[in-house]
């Protein structure tokens, strides 16, 4: 694996990659890598000749009071792992590499990131698509890898390029869990042993939904009321959201069907945690 830290170094490989016929897989992440990572980049791998990934925290999608400065940073760790997996490229910028003083272009995304994520972390998607427009700029994927996780991440840069005309094939992929059913995060180690042990209430309470949606509901607030319900009786959980949303479009829906998101975030304690399923109406 060959790892750079600086714009035209990374260019120059891609484009070495691109005059020998090969199709560029990406994965972008923000480190701390774990099997849900290391599943986009597995997929990469089947799906392209060559795979690149990223390493960047990016200061531009974190908030006022939100955990910048303690997110984890396992650098050494997160190389192993991609050497481990076959990665080609490993891109690791500086902070000051990719937001020099003076850059102040922002990408301002669509209505789909109006709600949700979106109104509870102002300008949080707005510092992902910046990021991810300069990404594609320097690697120019040919293919880009997403968590399902972060379902409304990938819609709102589906729409970007798709209205910026970026020549990506988005693929979002499946959420990996725990056996519990607690989706993999970064974010998870900073719960205690006993907030772990809470932690799947979100997940629970997805699957009671997924269970009566199957058995033929459809009132979005009857299913969004179950799982309130769920969420309320763990002591130390604290919901922050639950919508059903088309999977279309991500727009608010009040009677399901043909295919939505169900999505919950919440905290257990102090920690914030997101999570959705995605289910086909039959």
């Amino acid at each position: 694996m060959r790892t750079f830290s600086f714009i035209d170094e990374t260019r120059g490989a891609m484009r070495d990659a691109r005059a020998e016929g090969k199709t560029i897989g990406f994965v972008p992440t923000m480190g701390a890598l774990h099997e849900g990572h290391l599943s986009l980049v597995r997929e990469a791998k089947r799906e392209a000749d060559y795979t690149a990934v990223s390493i960047f925290v990016n200061p531009a999608q974190f908030g006022e009071g939100e955990d910048l400065d303690r997110y984890p940073r396992t650098i050494e760790k997160d190389s192993g792992l991609l050497v481990s997996e076959g990665v080609d490229l490993l891109f690791l910028p500086a902070e000051k590499l990719m937001y020099p003083e003076g850059n102040d272009t922002r990408v301002v995304p669509g209505e789909v990131a109006s709600h949700l994520e979106g109104a509870k972390r102002p300008d949080h998607f707005q510092g992902i698509c910046t990021i991810v427009l300069k990404l594609f700029n320097i690697i120019e994927p040919d293919i880009a890898f997403f968590g399902q996780k972060d379902a409304q991440q990938f819609a709102v840069l589906s729409k970007m390029t798709k209205d910026l005309d970026i020549p990506v094939d988005m693929r979002e992929c499946p959420i990996v869990r725990e056996d519990d059913g607690l989706a993999l995060s970064s974010r998870n180690r900073y719960l205690s042993e006993k907030e772990r042990v809470a932690a799947p209430v979100f997940f629970n309470s997805l699957m009671e939904a997924e269970k009566v949606v199957i058995a033929g509901e459809r009132n979005s607030k009857t299913i969004k009321s179950l799982m309130i319900d769920i969420i309320s009786r763990e002591r130390g959980a604290k919901l922050d959201y639950v919508e059903i949303v088309d999977a279309n479009d991500f727009s608010i829906i009040e009677n399901l069907q043909s295919e939505v998101y169900i999505l919950v975030a919440g905290y257990i304690v102090d920690t914030r945690l997101i999570d959705n399923v995605r289910i086909r109406i039959n």
